[in-house]
């Protein structure tokens, strides 16, 4: 009867139905939101639930201690492996629980009233059950506590059983460690997969009561989390899978230091931070003492300066910088002689008080030769030369010792180096100076010179700008140098720049009495992979705890502690393979490299 109907309905209305048919077939052909995010099939079993390639198990927490410490949960939370966790909790009443607990009281009491009429041993048990009691009760009066249904459920994930089972036991061998007892949630795997979906539904009904205070030691968001909304990607929180993004200018001083063994990395996550820092219109200037930033120069469209004997570039350390408007030339003139009577110190290893005021008397009048005080316009003025200085050292009193060794920088091998006037330009987004060529007696100087012209440089242009010293251990070697790369950290500020101080030698950085003033003027510190040797010196410098230290020393390369400001996470630098063909300092890479150049080229 219904088809007869159907039927002369059709008869009756051709056209409608002919519009409701296609509707229909189009509607059943639409690929909705549901239909892209379900499994391809779904098999529900007593212990598992299987979605298309991956199985799922779900567990609950059905037992807990009599005390539970902070931070519990955090091994679960943070592990390394993929897991949802829900948590419910259920107010209850007080009232009604307080009447509850009126009666439990009652029979705890007798029976402990009835062990002592019998004359038998006292029972630890019911004693710690009645105090217990009796504590959360007037807790539960007092409204300092109150008290919750609680319901923890966890669903693992894997390609296999023999994956679930393996996490299964992993799990368990972390909670039950800790006197917290998990099952699966047996015939229960739909129900169990449901509660923890982020649907806010306690499908699986499994609770625990719980007062406030072992409550908030299941609180879930227990890593810190460095993910800002600016910034740079500095690498992955190793706890929680979490991008580090960092913005080192948005900190009190914009100033890090990075410790790690040779070949760990140091570099590698260096250059990372150049190539990424070069992207939000940051001046980028390296001192490199191994060479390693060359490539990265030429990529970038950079400036590289090889700083050596023989090299064609040159800096003249009596170059005066142009004041600013807040600078007076007074200022700018005697702060220059300061810096050249620690360079001299430097080079002629080491003055006598006595030499010491008689170079910076030698300094003045050297200045005076070539008519500059501070009523000079430094933009228009001539700077002499360490041939004028010796010219004018030569004629004090008590010089003779000082003349000739300073004859070896005028005359001697190392004349091309240092007495010449200045030919570099930094106008440039990345500058790289070298000093790989530079002899070692001379390195701590060449440093020093390099510095001091960046300094100049900085503080002529305001500008956004990152001054990276790789090996800083070589200028800390000696105390001028060591204290005029600190006086850049503390001042640096002002002039928007931000010192990046990095080395392998820890000892060497830290015997200085310049290494822990350093440190505690940098916001960003980055620890890599240690050398047990160095590693209980910077333990007791860092005030790091027995786990952090021994995850210094199995950490693997790019791996370590992220410090900035108050937080700090275990972060793993990660680059792209393009960032990677790039930075990379890997022996064996480069070489693969150029053998593919080199095959190109043919």
């Amino acid at each position: 009867m219904a088809l007869l109907d159907f039927l002369s309905k059709k008869k009756e209305a051709p056209a409608v139905m002919a519009s409701i048919l296609p509707e229909q077939i189009y509607k059943e052909g639409v690929l909705e939101l549901q239909d892209v995010i379900a499994p391809s099939a779904l098999k529900i079993t007593p212990r598992e639930i299987n979605l298309g390639d991956k199985i799922a198990r779900t567990f609950f927490v059905m037992s807990y201690p009599r005390v539970l410490t902070d931070s519990w949960f955090s091994p679960i939370i943070n592990l390394d492996r993929v897991l949802d966790i829900s948590i419910f909790i259920h107010p209850l009443d007080s009232a009604e629980i307080l009447k509850k607990f009126q009666k439990k009281v009652a029979e705890v009491q007798s029976q402990i009233m009835s062990r002592e009429e019998k004359g038998l041993v006292r029972d630890p048990i019911l004693d710690t059950a009645y105090q217990d009691l009796e504590q959360l009760r007037d807790q539960l009066q007092q409204a300092q506590e109150k008290l919750f249904n609680v319901g923890v459920y966890i669903t693992i994930y894997g390609a296999s059983v023999e994956d679930l089972d393996k996490a299964e036991s992993e799990i368990k061998s972390m909670l039950e460690s800790r006197l917290v007892y998990v099952k699966p949630a047996l015939f229960q795997q739909e129900q169990g997969f449901k509660s923890v979906l982020p649907l806010g539904h306690d499908e699986l009904g499994v609770n625990s009561k719980l007062n406030s205070s072992p409550l908030s030691s299941i609180f879930p968001f227990v890593s810190f989390d460095l993910t800002s909304d600016k910034g740079i990607l500095y690498g992955v929180n190793r706890h929680n899978a979490s991008l580090v993004l960092f913005d080192r200018f948005s900190l009190e001083n914009y100033n890090s230091v990075i410790f790690a063994k040779s070949g760990s990395g140091k570099s590698y996550a260096t250059k990372l931070e150049i190539l990424r820092t070069l992207m939000f219109d940051t001046e980028v200037i390296v001192i490199d003492p191994e060479r390693e930033y060359e490539f990265l120069a030429q990529t970038v469209g950079g400036r590289y300066f090889n700083i050596s004997l023989n090299s064609e570039s040159h800096i003249n350390p009596f170059d005066l910088p142009i004041p600013r408007e807040d600078e007076a030339p007074a200022d700018i003139l005697r702060s220059n002689i300061v810096a050249l009577v620690g360079m001299f110190r430097i080079m002629l290893g080491g003055l006598t008080p006595e030499e010491d005021a008689i170079i910076d008397r030698a300094i003045t009048e050297t200045y005076a030769l070539k008519d500059i005080t501070v009523d000079s316009n430094f933009a228009e003025i001539e700077p002499p030369l360490l041939s004028d200085f010796e010219l004018v050292l030569a004629g004090l009193q008590g010089s003779e010792s000082l003349v000739q060794r300073l004859s070896k920088y005028t005359k001697g091998t190392w004349s091309g180096f240092i007495n010449q006037p200045t030919n570099v330009d930094i106008n440039k987004k990345f500058v790289v100076f070298s000093v790989r060529d530079m002899e070692d007696d001379l390195k701590s100087v060449a440093m020093y010179l390099i510095t001091h012209y960046i300094w100049n440089a900085v503080r002529k242009n305001l500008k956004k700008r990152l001054l990276v010293i790789d090996e800083a251990w070589w200028m800390m070697k000696s105390d001028d140098t060591a204290s005029f790369l600190y006086s850049m950290a503390k001042r640096g500020r002002k002039y928007y720049l931000g010192l990046a101080t990095i080395t392998q030698d820890v000892d060497d950085f830290l015997k200085s009495p310049y290494g822990l003033p350093m440190i505690t003027n940098s916001s960003i510190q980055i620890l890599l992979k240690q050398s047990p040797t160095t590693i209980d010196n910077l333990q007791k410098t860092f005030n790091l705890s027995d786990e952090e230290k021994f995850l210094l020393l199995e950490s693997d390369v790019g791996e370590g502690i992220f410090f900035a400001g108050l937080k700090h996470v275990a972060i793993k630098v990660i680059a792209s393979y393009t960032e990677d063909q790039i930075i990379t300092s890997d022996p064996s890479q480069v070489l693969a490299m150029r053998q593919k150049k080199a095959e190109a080229a043919q």
